[in-house]
């Protein structure tokens, strides 16, 4: 019998469905009877940060205050994982005189730790994702597939191990920064290391319904389900849950 694992989930935000995004992880979690899971919106309750052992994220436009972010520090200084997914690295705000979305850079520190900061995206399409390291066993076994999702253009920091990426050059359209003519690779999967702690980011798993644009919009026409419709998304959120509650058995061999 395994020992129990105190898991904090935190999801929270704007712009997406977080009841969806919300429910398939738990169900997921749910899958090891010995994680015991508290589900939190932000980052306020640091008691509950420093009692976990594991942390998911699945956010948009939460970040944290420079008064919470020492227990985010000292989680990775005890050795602990940090799964963060899709939004958790955004700071968004809209500009007036430029008519787009802007990602300004108020939280350098909290990027550091998460290894990058959304900046834009292009519509969202198909994409090409590519496996990086066909050896880590986060990626062991799986092979390259199309990802209808929101293919995420970042400010990358130095450090990452990318497991997965994908290619991009174009336009991202409604963005300030909306130019990415020259083409570039961006990290969809990644690995880094803080001290005796371990981030894992996955720029996968856009998810919106009828409702999650307001007050912008008050009834967004489509409900967008991205990558949480394919079955290599389910496996890796499985792998990411097996790797952060250190399931060495339940992580591909």
């Amino acid at each position: 019998m395994r020992a129990r694992t105190n898991v904090l989930l935190i999801v929270g935000g704007k712009y997406h469905d977080m009841d969806f995004a919300r429910l398939e992880l738990l169900k997921l979690l749910a899958e090891h009877a010995h994680l015991r899971v508290r589900v939190a919106e932000n980052y306020a309750d640091t008691a509950a940060i420093a009692a976990a052992e594991f942390l998911i994220t699945y956010t948009c436009d939460v970040v944290p205050p420079p008064e919470q972010q020492p227990a985010l520090v000292d989680f990775f200084a005890s050795g602990k994982r940090w799964f963060a997914l899709h939004g958790t690295n955004s700071v968004l705000k809209w500009s007036k005189a430029l008519q787009a979305w802007e990602a300004p850079r108020l939280a350098p520190d909290f990027m550091h730790l998460l290894g990058s900061q959304f900046i834009a995206h292009p519509p969202i399409a198909l994409y090409r994702v590519n496996i990086c390291d066909r050896e880590h066993p986060l990626t062991r076994g799986i092979e390259p597939f199309d990802a209808d999702d929101e293919l995420y253009l970042c400010e990358i920091q130095p450090g990452n191990q990318v497991l997965m990426d994908t290619e991009f050059a174009g336009q991202a359209p409604g963005f300030v920064q909306s130019d990415w003519s020259t083409s570039q690779r961006q990290p969809v999967l990644y690995v880094r290391q803080h001290g005796a702690g371990e981030l894992l980011y996955c720029t996968l798993g856009h998810c919106r319904g009828h409702f999650d644009m307001q007050p912008l919009i008050k009834h967004y026409a489509e409900v967008e389900r991205g990558s949480w419709k394919l079955p290599v998304f389910h496996e890796l959120l499985r792998r990411g849950i097996a790797w952060g509650a250190r399931l060495d058995d339940a992580v591909a061999a």
